[in-house]
């Protein structure tokens, strides 16, 4: 049988770990083939040789039936792999085209690659506007770049590294229907999400990963959320318990925020209002870079432009409060950026608790370092963190990881509110039941809560109320209950008014 791709017998040590051990897979041409485990299993590792960016240390790599060596992601697209990383490789000075542009054959000029950008956007329905710095980008933003420059090069293998998590319902079945035609034309797909529902959806096989070993190699198509689970995890993910809310004080009170964009390719924040009760989760939906990164500046405190009266927190106006005057108020937050806002890169998971906890910091100023330690161990155990232990630098998790030890630092630390972008944005099944668990569990112990995230199963998973931000706008909130997938991802494209109007 002739394979597009053929991995054979791949082993990857790392100091402290084995990201891959012996792990043999073939994908047909043609073919979506998953690769679905549960976070640190090895799998990015795995797309990471294959494209280039790491030498395998042991085992073989066969591309259209010949062995090949692929010693770098620029042999690996003349090869004709692409892949989209879970971690984006862009450079921020530069603009969304010309990070393209470097990732493609110098015979296009500039102005063919924004003419060729302009027009793979519109037939994915991958909205990438050519001229914008990326420093400027959400983080939603910047994934779209990376899909839409995997895409510009016609692969023969694409690899996507959880691609899904920015778009809304509409565009990820436009984006299905467009894979499909892909894989039509015989471009052969590897498929990482931890979106079971996606997986069964799509692909015609799944190689499952744990521990970096394959446990198994299925059709996803004959399988149920359950039985994937199980393949992945070992056992099925929790159900959530919820509850009736028991409403307590206002927490939070945002009246008239307008906040001129500050950026040239910002949007204006425009007569939010908004408010949150003490023990409700209200969950907000919308396309990535419509404004809610701005919208948790402003309330976290890291935009100061917010004047008297726009931002109170039990009933005490931090409009002008600085973020640690808020967090004294009970107020933590987890931006939707993990390396680099959320954490440090190069700082160990002991030291990085320190950046929104201070029980460790004694008299003087001098650190408690025996505290640091165990604060970062506890964190580790209860929220299940592949990681060496509390030395381990921050960018040495998988990203999956790094996010449960974030959400899981600001959990512990009990807050009275705390806001959170993307709380389980490249989790895998299990640690996402864990941690909307662990946020309803806030929820029922006093905590208002305020979720961004682009997940809708998420949100209708743990909220009580919905809002959907769009052009900078908040729609009306609706309840959780009432509210419908279709009618939301209407709603994200600014549509409420004329839903409300015919209701």
């Amino acid at each position: 049988m002739s394979y597009r791709l053929e991995l054979r017998n791949i082993t990857k040590q790392y100091p402290a770990v084995r990201a891959n051990d012996d792990v043999s897979l073939h994908v047909l041409p043609g073919e979506i083939h998953a690769v679905l485990g549960e976070n640190g299993a090895g799998k990015s590792t795995l797309m990471k040789i294959i494209f280039g960016a790491v030498k395998p240390d042991a085992g073989e790599i066969y591309f259209n039936d010949a062995l090949v060596q692929v010693r770098s992601p620029q042999e690996a697209r003349a090869l004709g792999i692409s892949m989209v990383f879970q971690h984006f490789s862009l450079f921020d000075t530069l603009t969304a085209a010309e990070n393209v542009w470097l990732g493609l054959d110098k015979k296009w000029t500039l102005p063919e690659v924004i003419e060729r950008i302009q027009a793979v956007s519109s037939d994915y329905g991958l909205e990438v506007d050519p001229w914008r710095p990326v420093h400027t980008l959400s983080v939603g933003e910047r994934q779209r770049v990376e899909i839409v420059r995997a895409l510009l090069t016609n692969p023969q293998l694409l690899i996507l590294d959880e691609p899904t998590s920015v778009l809304t319902p509409q565009a990820v079945d436009k984006l299905f229907v467009t894979l499909r035609q892909l894989a039509e034309r015989g471009c052969s797909i590897l498929y990482i999400s931890h979106k079971l529902d996606e997986i069964r959806a799509l692909c015609h096989r799944c190689t499952v990963l744990r521990g970096g070993k394959v446990t198994g190699e299925v059709d996803p198509r004959q399988e149920t959320n359950a039985s994937l689970s199980r393949l992945m995890i070992g056992s099925e993910p929790p159900q959530l318990k919820r509850v009736a809310p028991v409403l307590g004080a206002m927490a939070l009170v945002v009246k008239n925020l307008n906040l001129a964009k500050q950026d040239t390719f910002g949007v204006n924040l425009q007569d939010i209002c908004l408010q949150v009760q003490a023990g409700e989760i209200v969950g907000i939906a919308g396309v990535s870079g419509n404004g809610q990164q701005a919208l948790m500046a402003a309330l976290s405190g890291e935009d100061p432009r917010t004047t008297p009266g726009m931002v109170t927190l039990f009933g005490r106006d931090v409009s002008q409060s600085s973020p640690r005057e808020r967090r004294s108020q009970g107020l933590h937050s987890v931006p939707e950026e993990r390396l680099g806002r959320g954490a440090v890169p190069s700082m160990s998971l002991a030291q990085n608790t320190l950046l929104t906890r201070t029980n460790a910091v004694g008299p003087g100023g001098w650190l408690r370092i025996q505290g640091t330690h165990g604060m970062a161990s506890d964190l580790i155990s209860r929220f299940k963190v592949k990681a060496v232990g509390s030395n381990a630098a921050a960018k040495s998790l998988s990203g999956g990881n790094l996010q449960k030890f974030i959400m899981g630092r600001e959990i512990d630390a009990s807050p009275k509110l705390l806001l959170v972008s993307q709380p389980t944005w490249g989790v895998d099944v299990g640690a996402a039941a864990q941690i909307r668990g662990e946020l309803l569990k806030l929820r029922d112990a006093g905590c208002a809560v305020l979720v961004v995230s682009e997940e809708l199963d998420e949100l209708f998973a743990v909220s009580d109320r919905l809002m959907v931000m769009a052009q900078g706008r908040l729609s009306p909130s609706i309840d959780a209950s009432q509210a419908t997938a279709p009618q939301i991802g209407i709603w994200m494209s600014g549509l409420w008014e004329a839903a409300h109007v015919q209701a």
